[in-house]
């Protein structure tokens, strides 16, 4: 086996810090930073490194995700790896992934956040932990979800070395960002960016986008490149502007988009017109009809008059809406939400130069915008994660009648089928496809018992379908009939 100088595959401004944990002077490190800032590439050597001096040191890695596992913090130990001229040794395994150093036996785990249990489940044949890496630890809930995993996996672990790899939230109330200001004994922070990397490593292209944003927008470049901290409050748009919008706004527009949500139940329909500037990078909400149980009639007249024929992006969900749309000339065109679209169209608005709405011409968009706040942990702190209160919830131990039996509902995440249902318009049951089913986080759940004991359990904005109509269910009643897809009624 050859010997490699680690120091030549890692950025110099990590040189002294990786003295600092070989002489394991602290027990805690975080590394924070911007794009391109090569922390996750040091972090992985290290892991590597450490092994081949430890024989009897294990490593586990964490997401907040477990299907983001295998694009991010696999396949960067992968590279540390090969990097390091260490392939032939390790053997590599994907279900679940793992990376196994054949000569001792030392192993390296990945675990996701979104499974707790598994935490509590971890045994090892041989050794120790010594190495605990959280990657993108600001989309994780908070600190006491951290500790709890270090708990389980730590116990009784004396040499132990934590690594915290971060780009930093926007706003300095953020967990995240309050946590890294805190004192705490043997911890050792450490700040990089693209900067103090080689620039061959980088590539002339990522320099190209890096200075495009900082002409563009230097608050989105400071935060993105630079890793600072941006932001003062917990708004999740902190480029929002709220005023009129005049007829030279929208002349210098360039792009036009059209996108409608269909409601459900209670909610409402919401149509939304925008127009774009390359140039100044800044979005305009131009125009929006919002209606409850719109009979398609009048919603399509209501869309027409603004979109005319371009684009309308619908929820494609609702595939029946969107063909009678279409036979009433709306151009509409059905849209999928795919892993990750709702947190990459969260950063692209945020990244925007500003996000102008008119609170006259567009009060739903303004309200809804200008309210939208990161949620805050027990402690008062700014969760990272983008706030989905108004995606409405069942409790996870729901049962759900698909065409394959009962499931809970926590056990259909991330899965796709076809679920038993009831088609108001036939008043009986009727099946339909389901997918997007996701955790949304914690609420407030309200237990409804039925006359024949079970137990309805919903967040108080779920609507459910009553005799006197769709009703939240924090606001149901005793005596409501409530309507029951099985009973074919």
């Amino acid at each position: 086996m050859s010997e490699i100088n680690i120091y030549e595959s890692m950025s110099p401004a990590f040189w002294d810090l990786y003295d600092d944990i070989k002489a394991e002077r602290h027990a805690e490190y975080w590394l924070d930073g911007g794009r391109g800032s090569t922390k996750s590439s040091f972090i992985s050597l290290v892991i590597v490194r450490g092994l081949l001096a430890d024989p009897d040191a294990n490593a586990i890695i964490y997401r907040r995700v477990g299907n983001t596992i295998k694009d991010s913090v696999y396949s960067q130990m992968l590279w540390a790896i090969d990097r390091l001229e260490l392939a032939p040794w390790f053997t590599a395994r994907v279900s679940p992934f793992e990376l196994i150093y054949r000569p001792t036996g030392q192993r390296v785990l990945f675990r996701g956040a979104d499974d707790p249990m598994k935490s509590k489940s971890i045994k090892l044949s041989r050794g120790y932990f010594k190495y605990l890496w959280y990657e993108e630890l600001a989309e994780f809930r908070g600190m006491e979800d951290v500790r709890s995993i270090k708990q389980s996996v730590l116990r009784g672990v004396d040499r132990a070395c934590t690594l915290y790899s971060y780009n930093p939230p926007r706003s300095a109330q953020s967990w995240v960002n309050v946590e890294a200001l805190n004192p705490a004994k043997r911890r050792l922070k450490h700040h990089s960016t693209y900067l103090d990397v080689p620039p061959e490593w980088l590539g002339d292209e990522f320099i190209a986008e890096a200075e495009a944003l900082r002409t563009a927008n230097e608050r989105a470049y400071r935060n993105e490149y630079m890793g600072e901290v941006t932001g003062s409050g917990g708004q999740v748009f902190d480029n929002l502007e709220l005023r009129p919008i005049e007829q030279a706004d929208v002349d210098g527009l360039e792009r036009f988009y059209n996108g409608l949500d269909f409601g459900f139940a209670v909610d409402p329909d919401s149509f939304t017109r925008w127009g774009y500037s390359r140039r100044t990078r800044m979005l305009y909400a131009l125009g929006e009809y919002y209606g409850a149980r719109t009979p398609l009639d009048v919603l399509a007249e209501k869309v027409g008059a603004q979109a005319g024929q371009e684009p309308v992006r619908c929820d494609s969900a609702e595939p029946r809406a969107i063909a009678e749309l279409r036979a009433r000339g709306i151009n509409a065109i059905g849209v999928k939400k795919g892993p990750g679209s709702v947190h990459h169209g969260m950063r692209w608005l945020q990244d925007l130069g500003a996000i102008v709405i008119d609170p006259e011409r567009t009060p739903n968009i303004a309200r809804e915008f200008s309210k939208y706040e990161f949620d805050r942990d027990r402690s008062g702190n700014f969760l990272c994660e983008y706030p989905d209160r108004d995606n409405h919830c069942l409790a996870g131990d729901t049962i759900v009648h698909t065409s394959e039996g009962d499931f809970r509902i926590d056990s259909l995440v991330g899965k796709t089928g076809v679920v038993v249902c009831y088609d108001e318009e036939a008043k009986r049951a009727a099946r339909a496809r389901f997918f997007d089913v996701r955790m949304t986080g914690v609420e407030e759940i309200f237990e409804i018992e039925l006359a024949d004991g079970r137990l309805l359990r919903a967040s108080a904005e779920h609507p459910v379908l009553t005799r006197r109509g769709w009703v939240p269910a924090g606001a149901l009643t005793a005596g409501d009939d409530i309507v029951e897809a099985a009973d074919g009624c």
